[in-house]
């Protein structure tokens, strides 16, 4: 949903009805309200919801009236993607860029400035009922309004887990996002233990859930290397390899299978792309982590019914004729 399409002098009152609808009560302000524009995705993944929102520079404020006439009881984990956000809660203020972690409460009063210099500010974040959270309230809300940046770790895990829900959601079925939502609520509660040091009350399952995170997102980063195997993975993250197999027993392909079809996929949308047609199949191979092309082509076969080649002379002669004479002309200037 957006205010795009609206009459310019209903925007900005549209947006705060909508925020006090799928957030929290809150009163807003703008100095350009006839130029306010904002828009929000949202995933509802039981047991909690992920969201992206983009807005102009503005502020917010949510008072004790505001919570005494509705408090949903939430948490919000929240990721600066661009622009700024200054925010004071619980005695605490802090301005949060690009990149920066945060957390606030619908359950105390709030100040928050948007800021985007001219672009609008967006911000990732993940609702966190208080029912959800194994850890004691009054400890959490000592991280309101705190910088909880981590360059590494869970915390960037997590911040790159919520980008790729909402980038891919549209590719995953209805079955499929209550357990993306049970894994990034995982991620959250096992972040925030860590930052107040009692990773103990965390849930086992959730524990688990946190760590076959790490598992994919190690996976996905190395696919490249010819040497990631079980072995390397179950070395990584201090575990063994008896246990990485047991911890993806319940899922339907081992490890082994899941770095080749992970592989595979990267593989075909290389193929596929005509601004890599310069590249062979080879290279493309070898790029993903294929030591022999002979393997490669048998694996490409088996999951995709023809041979890497075809795939890709398909591919490119379907696209339109200018399309192809366009990235000819491109191939003749690079060579040259």
């Amino acid at each position: 949903m957006s205010t795009d399409g609206l009459p310019a002098g209903d925007r900005f009152d549209w947006w705060g009805q909508l925020m006090r609808e799928e957030v929290m009560a809150v009163s807003m302000a703008s100095e350009r309200p006839a130029r306010f524009r904002g828009g929000v995705e949202s995933i509802d993944g039981p047991p909690t919801t992920v969201s992206a929102l983009y807005l102009s520079s503005s502020s917010a404020a949510r008072t004790r009236t505001h919570i005494r006439r509705h408090d949903p009881e939430d948490y919000y984990l929240f990721a600066i993607r661009g622009g700024r956000l200054g925010l004071e809660q619980n005695r605490n203020t802090s301005w949060f860029g690009a990149g920066d972690l945060g957390l606030y409460s619908t359950s105390r009063p709030l100040k928050a400035e948007f800021r985007g210099g001219g672009r609008p500010v967006r911000v990732e974040m993940i609702r966190l009922p208080r029912t959800l959270l194994p850890l004691p309230f009054d400890t959490v809300d000592r991280l309101l309004a705190e910088r909880l940046s981590t360059p590494t770790g869970s915390g960037a895990l997590l911040a790159r887990y919520l980008s790729g829900i909402l980038k891919h959601a549209q590719e995953c079925g209805p079955a499929e996002l209550p357990r993306l939502g049970s894994v990034a609520a995982d991620l959250a509660v096992t972040f925030l233990a860590g930052r107040l040091d009692v990773e103990d009350a965390v849930p086992p399952e959730s524990r688990q859930q946190a760590l076959l995170a790490r598992i994919d997102a190690f996976i996905e980063r190395n696919l490249g290397d010819t040497d990631l195997r079980p072995v390397a993975i179950a070395a990584h993250h201090h575990i063994s390899v008896r246990t990485l197999h047991e911890l993806f027993r319940e899922r339907p392909e081992t490890v082994a299978a899941a770095i080749r079809r992970r592989r595979l996929e990267h593989c075909r949308t290389d193929l596929t792309d005509p601004r890599l047609r310069h590249r062979t199949i080879g290279e493309i191979a070898l790029g993903w982590g294929f030591r022999h092309p002979a393997d490669f082509s048998r694996a490409f076969r088996t999951a995709y019914g023809m041979p890497p080649g075809e795939l890709r002379h398909a591919a490119l002669h379907s696209l339109p004729d200018a399309r192809r004479a366009a990235l000819s002309d491109e191939q003749r200037c690079r060579d040259s």
